[in-house]
């Protein structure tokens, strides 16, 4: 098995809500970028276990870039206590907390893609003030209340160049079907002129910066 099959093999089989078909349109997407763009700075909002991180990492380190994985680790609101998506086993008996943190790095050390992909622990707005890194490729699948969503959106997609991609996850053209802010941000980001749509697979939109 080639290493990118191994780590894709990882991908499907880790912790986390994204379907098969939506991370290999963004490990694919990542990957075309990476091979245009090589040496690369991309950032996703949101790293959760780190699924999603895995499918860009491999396609990180295929093109030499490089992944930086950003989460409080504590959880958004569908994912506390008593909502659908709550896991007992990622409680921190410390403090009662959700902390998914620890499962994280196990996932990437088990992946050995340490040297790809490279956390970020904190508020995302706190860290997108003192990150000066232009970007080539923005993932945002951040907390889904609609004020953290817009939030997310106008501190990093700014930072992405032209050229570059922005990945939105859990978007729904019937609202029905999920949370209404990531398919706001992804309005918003056409009606802005800045994004072009590229394609979509699943819930996932994958828009290039026109300028």
């Amino acid at each position: 098995m080639s290493r990118e099959s191994e780590l894709l093999v990882l991908a499907e089989a880790a912790k986390g809500f994204m379907p098969r078909e939506e991370g290999l349109a963004l490990f694919g997407h990542a990957l075309e970028l990476g091979a245009r763009v090589p040496q690369g700075t991309w950032l996703e909002v949101g790293a959760w276990c780190g699924k999603s991180a895995l499918y860009l990492g491999a396609a990180a380190e295929a093109t030499s870039s490089v992944l930086y994985s950003l989460d409080h680790h504590h959880g958004s609101e569908e994912n506390q206590e008593g909502w659908e998506h709550f896991d007992s086993a990622l409680v921190d008996p410390a403090d009662g907390r959700l902390n998914t943190l620890p499962t994280w790095q196990r996932t990437i050390a088990a992946a050995q893609l340490e040297a790809s992909v490279v956390g970020l622990v904190g508020d995302s707005l706190i860290i997108a003030r003192h990150f000066a890194q232009p970007l080539d490729l923005l993932f945002i699948d951040g907390g889904h209340a609609l004020d953290v969503a817009r939030a997310d959106y106008a501190a990093w997609t700014p930072k992405v160049v032209p050229g570059g991609l922005l990945l939105i996850h859990d978007v729904f053209s019937d609202l029905a079907d999920g949370g209404r802010a990531p398919y706001e941000i992804y309005v918003a980001a056409l009606d802005s002129g800045q994004f072009v749509d590229v394609a979509s697979e699943g819930s996932l939109r994958i828009l290039e910066r026109a300028h």
